[in-house]
């Protein structure tokens, strides 16, 4: 079977978790003995061309515009429409899965796609369908408590208000129309797929992220120990992945990490991610908390690097404050054998297991949150416990073989 994979960034110049998780599916077609070939976009000129990828051909289109036109670019892009619908006609995919198109690529090639006779898949690993940016807004800030139902359905009159000159009127009608020509949408986690179904994208089915263990495995045993490379003996050590803005939870795991610095002085925020990961206002508070000092940001990290941070840390927070669809880094923590102090909000409940494999809390409530991962400071038997049932939850539940299987099993109907 030829299948065509569409994503608006792929490795190795991905920035995004979508670009990292379509590569992933990318090559668990091709172990099967499919022949896979992607299109992707690029900003610069130079860069547009064909290149080869562990075995895939990889034919990359330039795109580049004003953010403020994404709401109208989305829905019909002139730089690349034209170019992936030749390529699609001299190709011949028998099946086009799409990944984040929301940008560059453009919901109108669906329709293309579907129009040659392949079959269509999209799946969703964001709220972009329905949604501007972060979704928030079903989120009551004053309720500490950790619900488990939530009001998904947006209201128009937010959007406006919030995105202004950006919001186009017709966005949603329009992509409500395009993924129509899709056979089956795919949602990442039970949440996103409710989300989907409050805002008129029906059609779905859900169909977690996976991870390739056994390429994890051969990182976590050829990793440099990241405590001794980095001096930092035997302190506790809370490791966060990205960066520390609003929507993932950033003010509020720094005054949860300010709690915990008051209980163990020593203790140290281990940032995984590009040196601007502390934003702006994280820096500001880190400041004003006096827990500067103590943070450390690690750069951007891959493969093996990557899984020495994870395995450096003793419990992983993973606080977002937005319908955060389903948190790779939940899988990684878990695989490397950590505890995961998890957000209520999203598909983070999915994976984590509350009381097995991590805790589930509402980061508006810092006070439990800092409990939570004090738990795990403070005990490194009941942390390593945890860390062992939660590779045991991802080695059943969430492998990259497992999500592509259940892609497969589809049949593409």
């Amino acid at each position: 079977m030829k299948i065509l994979i569409l994503a608006d960034d792929f490795p190795p110049r991905a920035v995004g978790g979508a670009g990292r998780v379509a590569e992933q599916v990318a090559s668990g077609y091709l172990s099967r003995g499919h022949e896979v070939s992607v299109i992707t976009t690029v900003r610069s000129k130079k860069d547009e061309g064909d290149y080869g990828h562990e075995g895939i051909c990889v034919h990359t289109i330039h795109s580049d515009y004003a953010g403020r036109w994404v709401a109208y670019r989305s829905l019909y892009n002139p730089s690349t429409v034209s170019k992936i619908g030749a390529y699609i006609k001299k190709y011949k995919p028998d099946v086009v899965h799409a990944h984040n198109i929301h940008y560059h690529i453009s919901y109108y090639v669906l329709k293309l796609a579907k129009k040659s006779g392949a079959k269509v898949l999209l799946t969703a690993h964001d709220c972009m369908l329905f949604h501007y940016g972060k979704f928030d807004e079903y989120i009551d800030p004053n309720n500490l408590s950790v619900p488990k139902r939530f009001n998904y359905k947006i209201s128009p009159w937010r959007q406006v208000a919030v995105y202004r000159k950006r919001y186009n009127p017709l966005r949603n009608i329009v992509i409500r129309h395009y993924v129509k020509y899709c056979d089956k949408i795919c949602a990442v986690s039970n949440a996103l797929e409710q989300a989907l179904n409050a805002n008129g994208i029906n059609n779905t089915v859900v169909v977690h992220n996976g991870i390739d263990v056994k390429q994890w495995d051969k990182w976590l045993k050829g990793a440099e120990d990241f405590r001794t490379a980095n001096n930092l003996g035997q302190r506790p050590i809370v490791g966060f992945v990205g960066k520390l803005t609003g929507a993932k939870g950033g003010a509020q795991l720094l005054r949860v990490f300010k709690e915990i610095k008051a209980r163990i002085p020593e203790a140290l925020l281990l940032v995984i991610g590009a040196e601007d990961s502390l934003v702006f206002n994280a820096k500001t508070l880190a400041e004003e908390f006096g827990i500067a000092s103590s943070i450390i940001v690690t750069g951007r990290l891959a493969g093996a690097e990557l899984a020495s941070a994870y395995r450096a840390c003793d419990v992983i927070a993973f606080p977002s404050l937005c319908l955060d669809t389903f948190g790779m880094v939940n899988v990684e923590a878990m695989l490397t054998g950590k505890p995961v102090v998890a957000t209520c909000f999203g598909g983070a409940p999915e994976v984590v297991v509350g009381g097995v494999t991590g805790a589930i809390v509402n980061p508006y409530d810092t006070t439990s949150m800092s409990e939570a991962m004090l738990t795990f400071l403070n005990d490194p038997k009941t942390a390593r416990l945890f860390g062992e049932k939660g590779r045991e939850r991802v080695e059943g539940r969430f492998t990259l073989d497992r999500q592509v299987d259940a892609y497969l099993a589809l049949k593409w109907q």
